[in-house]
């Protein structure tokens, strides 16, 4: 396994606390907290997500063991905070994560259900197509209608920011 001293560099400038997450020193309390680890290590056996290796791997540069590995390594993370609330030395180690699927993402190993996801909110401005039995209900309730998103802007948006080549 090769470091990647960029790679390193890029973690530890991107931490909202410039410099902190040198202070990680691996006490485990994330992985003992986290959700997603309790539920993947018993679906997987030996192996599930564990936010402890994530940023170990990640101080040590090793690249490799993060972008190579199964999917999980990256997306297993549901940005529940938890692990950002127990840290003793205070590291937003969700910031990490983030920053790892958005790596992820610009490699093109962005999940299928993501793309799938962003397409439709690119195509609609809506994360989910409306129906009409919701909007029959709503009548029936006395509630206003929902007024259509601007797709134009939704795609602005996201062509701005670089988002639409990552969704083709």
């Amino acid at each position: 396994m090769s470091i990647d001293f960029e790679f390193r560099k890029q973690v530890m400038d991107h931490h909202i606390r410039s410099g902190l997450i040198k202070y990680c020193y691996q006490c485990s309390r994330c992985a003992d907290n986290c959700p997603v680890t309790r539920v993947s290590f018993d679906f997987y056996g030996t192996f599930g997500y564990n936010p402890r290796s994530n940023i170990l791997n990640a101080l040590l540069g090793y690249k490799d063991a993060i972008f190579d590995a199964d999917p999980l390594v990256i997306w297993g993370c549901t940005v529940c905070d938890t692990c950002d609330e127990v840290c003793p030395q205070n590291i937003e180690l969700t910031e990490i994560f983030t920053f790892l699927k958005n790596e992820s993402v610009k490699k093109g190993n962005a999940p299928e259900y993501l793309i799938g996801q962003a397409k439709a909110i690119f195509e609609s401005a809506k994360a989910i197509p409306s129906q009409p039995a919701i909007e029959r209900r709503r009548e029936q309730l006395g509630l206003p209608s929902i007024v259509a998103p601007n797709v134009e802007e939704v795609q602005t948006l996201f062509r701005n920011i670089g988002s639409d080549k990552y969704i083709k």
